[in-house]
């Protein structure tokens, strides 16, 4: 496997594949063609993910204010963001509005917690 994070702060780049143009009709040959690009094209992508995760890189958190955080349903169980006014916070709780404190934040399908 080919290294895909070249340095500490650069990744090779994916490109998009070319698919190839559909045939006015069905086409086994065509189809076949398109999911074998599809195929390579997410596998690289996937390689890229699992390599990060073994490097123990994670993707930067977007920062937010309480009040500016998505619907925690909506971000689904488990999804995380960075909030930077909390209130002192205390891990596993529910975060809250109208301090300074920064702080990493996770869904739990219904609230945002501390952590």
């Amino acid at each position: 496997m080919s290294l895909i994070v070249t340095t500490e702060f650069k990744l090779q780049q994916v490109e998009p594949p070319a698919l190839p143009f559909a045939t006015p009709e069905y086409s086994e040959k065509y189809q076949n063609q398109l999911n074998n690009v599809l195929r390579l094209y997410f596998n690289r992508l996937n390689n890229i993910v699992k390599q990060l995760d073994s490097a123990g890189i994670q993707p930067p958190l977007t920062n937010y204010t309480v009040a500016t955080l998505p619907s925690a349903s909506v971000a689904g169980k488990g999804a995380r963001a960075f909030v930077t006014n909390a209130l002192a916070p205390v891990f596993g709780s529910t975060v809250v509005t109208g301090g300074a404190v920064a702080v990493p934040v996770y869904s739990d399908g219904t609230n945002w917690k501390v952590g």
